[in-house]
């Protein structure tokens, strides 16, 4: 990989800031044009250890600074005045080399919602071309599958007891079993799809940027810090950025693309002085382009994660505190890419309308075959399943702000939990359905008891419960929303552009208006995929 002590000549046509989910994929896909010079920039260093690879290494990518950026949230009044951990991954491939790898792209509501907001090309008509062209899919090309891409789709490659019978469960409680969740419905019960190959993570960095690193048109430097934009007459020229204690600044002849995702990217505008213009100034940053809406809409799935311990039933829990478990798992692994060091951090999913009345599922479930405090932490030694149930759409909106300046210091985080009535009672039904849930007959052998919230819960209202046990499912998007020019809360338009800003674009999970229904990732390779073309047109 090139490193800094070649000089930076200035004549890059696009500066791509962020080599995570999105920049792996913007990058690769303007270096396609030999005749075009991209220069990637990631804070992050090179996916070089062994728990980037395995599917089980988030329990230790999560919570380490090697891995992750460390980020915490303010104290939130919802959540009973907790602060939470915020993992974001420091690494190329960003969060896709730390995350629950699940493949999901949400509802065809979802886009056709974006669509209905003024932003044309973003329904789901106009997105599941890029959906398919992205995909590798197990499944094989079809209407809704894509089997040509770099983006590996797999089944899972372990099974557990437990978790069949939960999915039975939920078919006693009305919930159908379906096969597939990436069909446009996701409403159903199924095990998850992954991003993985033979048993192996499959990151954006691996997918989109390793196959294309011998570019000569493309360079590519970790353990860069951006600290700002440069703009002339608002128009960005380049940028200014540290690297192995040197400063630098580098110029663009055509664009510059953040990719710094739902926190990076709003911190860089904010010190570059493009935000709202009184939050800059009480963060010492001098405004340039007064853009309200920079650092707003934080949307986040919050879950509800309730554990229950279980009787006759093997979880990783077990196995991982036993010598013979560790062995087994190691062999399996090893010899046939399989068992549990394949996992990922959920295995089975659940999508349910909270009452029969809901147009389309608003809850979604992910279910562990394991139980630890907290990501970081250990796992318990008693066996036992995590039920984690999120409200899909929230209403509550935080806001990511930069404290001062200097890039070193980091981001203040408010994503502003169960801020409004509406994701309280959302939160309680989630509890209530969980619960339900777990008293079906076909768990009745597993004999599963309550172990949190459990007996701290007694006598509290629910949405109580809910800010003891809530908490991040590690989904933040929106800090840069596409909106018309006519909305105030709008920092970029259908085609990415920053309003009021010549020269740059946001390409990444900042950029979505509304939170799909499901896990992120995927939704965000796909609006890169999407923003390239857009680019490259």
């Amino acid at each position: 990989m090139a490193r800094a002590t070649k000089p930076f000549d200035g004549d890059y046509d696009y500066l791509v800031v962020g080599a995570g989910s999105a920049g792996c994929v913007v990058a690769n896909r303007l270096s396609a044009d030999p005749s075009r010079r991209v220069l990637l920039l990631e804070a992050g260093g090179a996916d070089n250890w062994i728990w980037f690879h395995i599917p089980v290494g988030y329990l230790f990518a999560i919570g380490n600074p090697r891995a992750d950026w460390m980020f915490k949230t303010t104290p939130q009044p919802g959540l009973n005045g907790r602060a939470l951990a915020y993992p974001r991954g420091k690494v190329l491939g960003g969060s896709s080399a730390i995350n629950a790898m699940i493949t999901m792209r949400g509802q065809a509501e979802d886009y056709d919602g974006w669509r209905d907001l003024g932003l044309p090309g973003w329904g789901w008509s106009d997105v599941l071309p890029v959906f398919r062209e992205i995909e590798n899919h197990f499944l094989g090309d079809s209407d809704v599958h894509g089997a040509a891409g770099e983006w590996r789709v797999e089944p899972p490659r372990v099974r557990w007891d437990i978790l069949d019978a939960v999915r039975d469960a939920a078919e006693q409680i009305g919930i159908p079993k379906t096969p597939d969740f990436n069909t446009g419905s996701n409403e159903g019960s199924g095990y998850f799809h992954v991003n993985q190959k033979a048993g192996r993570r499959w990151s954006a960095a691996t997918a989109f940027l390793k196959p294309v690193m011998k570019r000569q048109n493309l360079r590519v430097e970790t353990g860069v810090l951006v600290e700002s934009l440069l703009i002339e007459n608002r128009r960005v020229k380049g940028l200014v950025f540290r690297q192995n204690g040197q400063r630098f600044s580098v110029s663009a002849n055509a664009e510059i693309i953040l990719c710094a995702g739902a926190i990076g990217t709003p911190a860089i505008l904010q010190r570059s002085g493009i935000g709202p213009a009184a939050v800059l100034e009480g963060s010492g940053v001098t405004p340039v382009v007064d853009l309200p809406g920079v650092g707003g809409n934080l949307q986040d799935h919050l879950q509800q994660r309730a554990i229950y311990k279980v009787s006759g039933a093997e979880t990783l829990n077990q196995i991982y505190y036993s010598v013979y478990g560790k062995m087994k798992m190691g062999i399996d692994y090893a010899l046939r890419r399989r068992g549990p060091l394949t996992m990922a951090p959920s295995q089975l999913g659940i999508f349910a309308r909270s009452d029969a009345q809901r147009a389309r599922p608003d809850i979604q479930f992910h279910v562990q075959p394991l139980s630890l405090d907290r990501f970081g932490e250990p796992l318990h030694r008693f066996p036992a399943i995590t039920v984690a149930a999120c409200n899909l759409r929230p209403t509550s909106r935080g806001h990511v702000r930069i404290a001062s300046p200097d890039p070193d210091a980091a981001p203040v985080i408010d994503p502003n939990y169960l801020a409004t009535e509406e994701d309280r009672h959302m939160a309680r039904e989630a509890i209530s359905l969980t619960r339900r849930l777990m008293q079906q007959p076909a768990l009745s052998r597993f004999a599963p008891v309550e172990h949190v919230p459990g007996e701290a819960a007694a006598g509290k209202d629910l949405a109580g419960v809910a800010g003891d046990i809530g908490t991040t499912i590690f989904h933040p998007v929106g800090t840069a929303k596409m909106g018309r020019a006519d909305d105030p809360a709008a920092v970029v338009d259908a085609a990415l552009k920053v309003h009021g800003v010549e020269g740059l674009r946001v390409i990444d999970a900042s950029v979505m208006p509304q939170i799909t229904s499901g896990n992120t990732n995927t939704p965000t390779i796909m609006i890169a995929a999407k923003g390239a073309a857009m680019i490259r047109s």
